[in-house]
């Protein structure tokens, strides 16, 4: 599998930030409290299947000094570090609790199950 080239890439982000918009608009209101589902069950993640998720994950962060278009903005290593940091980090880009446009992007692609696979799967990474 080849990486996608930058104008591909920015595409995809810009395609996925139009759905988005798309979909928020399409919602209904709010809906009253009581219709609100139980809280989900913990996710147990699957480190191979996050293996094949996490290709992506490496065009940015998987080399070493690599700096993307913000040149101000260091891209952090993301192997080693806690499954349950990794699965915070993604859930809050896909929340937009976390702003940059690309990691939310990737992150709004993710169910919660491929987020454990994927946190699983770093957090075995030296």
């Amino acid at each position: 599998m080849r990486p996608l080239p930058l104008a591909a890439c920015l595409a995809l982000v810009t395609s996925l930030s139009l759905t988005a918009i798309a979909q928020e608009a399409a919602q209904p209101a709010e809906a009253p409290a009581a219709t609100e589902a139980a809280p989900a069950a913990a996710v147990t993640g699957n480190a191979e299947a996050g293996r094949q998720l996490a290709y992506t994950c490496q065009g940015c962060h998987g080399i070493t000094g690599y700096k993307n278009a913000y040149p101000s903005y260091k891209v952090p290593k993301i192997g080693g570090q806690s499954a349950e940091y990794l699965a915070q980090a993604l859930h809050d880009y896909r929340e937009g609790k976390r702003k940059h446009p690309t990691m939310r992007a990737q992150a709004e692609s993710f169910s919660d199950q491929d987020i454990a696979d994927i946190a699983a799967y770093l957090s075995t990474l030296k």
